[in-house]
């Protein structure tokens, strides 16, 4: 039996041409963050009237992730790149169910450097779940971003 539990955030993005060739791709590690944290445990009470996390977004700031961050340090919000609804689920890890999943797959309408990616439970505001470093990644337009982001409770 555990007597305690956790919350780990990673995922992956895939950067596709207009005719559908990888042109890069990377796997990331991110940080829970403390107001993430406080959501969840509204979450799994019922209590504080809180959001799920279903929103994906990416910015352009390459500062370091910490707990105490509640945004993404410059978010995009032009080319195709806006906070947008996920396809959200839960997948198996190690134990059924175990993990959260949210997956989006961008259009690319302009060139944007793509250096960080965050959940949110707002289209707009909201919280920040959690936030990962990409390395500085560009894409231009005819592109597609592919975004698949979990965070394991264990």
């Amino acid at each position: 039996m555990k007597d305690t539990m956790g919350a780990k955030g990673f995922g992956s993005m895939v950067c596709r041409d207009k005719d559908g060739n990888i042109k890069w791709e990377l796997n990331f590690t991110n940080t829970i963050t403390n107001v993430g944290f406080a959501v969840i445990a509204g979450l799994a009470g019922n209590t504080g009237a809180q959001t799920a996390f279903t929103y994906l977004a990416v910015g352009t700031s390459s500062t370091a992730p910490s707990a105490s961050q509640t945004a993404l340090g410059g978010e995009i919000t032009t080319n195709g790149l806006g906070r947008a609804a996920a396809t959200v689920s839960r997948v198996t890890t190690t134990q059924t169910n175990d993990t959260l999943q949210l997956y989006k797959l961008f259009t690319v309408t302009g060139t944007s450097t793509v250096e960080e990616a965050g959940v949110f439970n707002d289209a707009t505001t909201g919280t920040m779940l959690g936030r990962a470093l990409t390395s500085s990644k560009t894409v231009v337009n005819g592109d597609t971003l592919a975004i698949t982001y979990k965070v394991k409770f264990s």
